[in-house]
């Protein structure tokens, strides 16, 4: 009589390090950031980091990710000073079928971000965590700027004063478009002779 090793009896989990996006052929890593799929069809996607592939218990080639959260989805939302490329980095984890994949992006720190000399329809940026469990972010200092005292958007267009280095939006310093267009040169208020 044969004996069956328990080797052969247990249903063995596959892993891969890697998936292929249907329709784009792009591969996706651990540590890549992709665009999933909305259940409705007109929202953006959502964005999120590849944690890790496996499989659920049907088999099933799956992907742990790590949400990021669009301001709007925060407690608080949108605020003045939030880009339109802007996402806060959760801690909410999730178990996706890699069919959700949609295509690959980039989040970029806003360091990063505001060097780029193209932003492309895939970059994004952040500088927030959010603790979604808590409804609360982790980071919550940023560093302000203009008379208005504002944090950084980059999405609005600063000057910068020649000598104190100070960032400030036209408007705020009552500088029309055209003015700033036409000037190379600017010296703020506090700095002006």
């Amino acid at each position: 009589m044969a004996k069956l090793s328990m080797s052969n009896t247990r249903k063995r989990k596959h892993y891969r390090d890697s998936c292929t996006i249907q329709g784009t052929g792009e591969i996706v890593k651990a540590g890549d950031w992709v665009l999933m799929k909305s259940p409705e069809p007109d929202n953006r996607p959502y964005i999120a980091r590849v944690e890790k592939f496996g499989t659920d218990i049907k088999g099933n080639f799956m992907v742990t990710v790590r949400w990021y959260y669009w301001p709007e989805e925060a407690s608080g939302g949108r605020k003045q000073f939030h880009g339109a490329k802007e996402l806060f980095l959760s801690d909410h984890y999730d178990f996706q079928s890699t069919n959700t994949i949609e295509g690959k992006c980039i989040v970029h720190s806003i360091k990063e971000y505001t060097k780029l000399e193209v932003v492309g329809a895939a970059d994004y940026y952040t500088r927030f965590e959010y603790q979604a469990s808590a409804k609360e972010f982790t980071k919550t200092y940023v560093s302000v700027y203009c008379k208005c005292e504002m944090p950084y958007n980059p999405d609005d267009i600063m000057i910068q004063c020649d000598e104190c280095r100070d960032r400030f939006h036209p408007r705020c310093v009552k500088i029309t478009n055209a003015q700033e267009k036409w000037s190379s040169n600017y010296v703020c208020d506090e700095c002006s002779p």
